[in-house]
């Protein structure tokens, strides 16, 4: 299969099944990072990924690693932890911070690059990318951010800089989804850390099938976390 090199001008994409097998889902080369080529590539199931040094890459693995929400696993200790949080949990409240920080707590690679961070934070601007933090007070100990379109959110980064911090924010942000009726939380390439949460590997396919179906549906129509419901005693 040939790498594709996209052209400025033109914000299609080649079908994500032609991507290589080596490296597994490098489909394209090039291009920008303006938002609408951003939102058609999610679409399409697929994404950038690329270090400081390298052109833009284009990628659609496959298999693709996903988390459906019904299976998220919750061990005894974060249930316990999240009933009892000790910590402040918010969405959309510090995009840039949530991004910055995932960017900055990475030991290898360079992928979030200013160009990617601005990128994103574009998409923020404009309603497709959400952020959700974790506060010590005024704090901020940990995160994640991704892009939803429909009802299918499309996980990107999270960083902790206290223990279990990342997970209480992942933890917080199912709930909330559930409540949305999404299904599927898109995790994109495998990790142990996603799969000891309850993350699984499913053909590519089948993958952009669900992101097909998702899509098109309504999303929700005010992304704010629905207020904690009072404990039954």
């Amino acid at each position: 299969m040939p790498l594709y090199r996209l052209h400025h001008a033109d914000l299609t994409f080649p079908p994500a099944d032609q991507a290589l097998t080596r490296p597994n889902g490098l489909l394209a080369i090039g291009g920008d990072l303006r938002p609408e080529r951003l939102l058609n590539a999610y679409r399409n199931g697929i994404f950038p990924w690329y270090d400081a040094d390298q052109p833009i890459l284009w990628w659609s693995p496959d298999p693709r690693l996903v988390l459906r929400l019904n299976a998220f696993r919750v061990s005894r200790k974060l249930q316990s932890l999240a009933r009892r949080c000790p910590y402040r949990i918010t969405l959309n409240q510090a995009f840039t911070e949530v991004i910055r920080n995932c960017g900055a707590g990475r030991t290898t690679g360079t992928w979030i690059t200013p160009a990617m961070e601005n990128a994103y934070c574009r998409l923020h601007e404009t309603g497709f990318a959400h952020s959700v933090e974790v506060w010590d007070e005024s704090t901020l100990v940990g995160g994640l951010y991704g892009v939803a379109l429909g009802k299918m959110f499309f996980g990107e980064s999270m960083f902790s800089r206290e223990s279990n911090a990342s997970k209480l924010a992942l933890e917080r942000l199912v709930r909330q989804l559930r409540v949305w009726e999404f299904s599927l939380i898109d995790c994109q390439v495998s990790s142990n850390h996603l799969l000891s949460l309850g993350a699984t590997e499913i053909p590519r396919r089948k993958f952009l099938a669900e992101v097909k179906r998702l899509t098109r549906q309504a999303p929700p129509r005010k992304w704010q976390f629905d207020p904690p419901q009072p404990r039954q005693n």
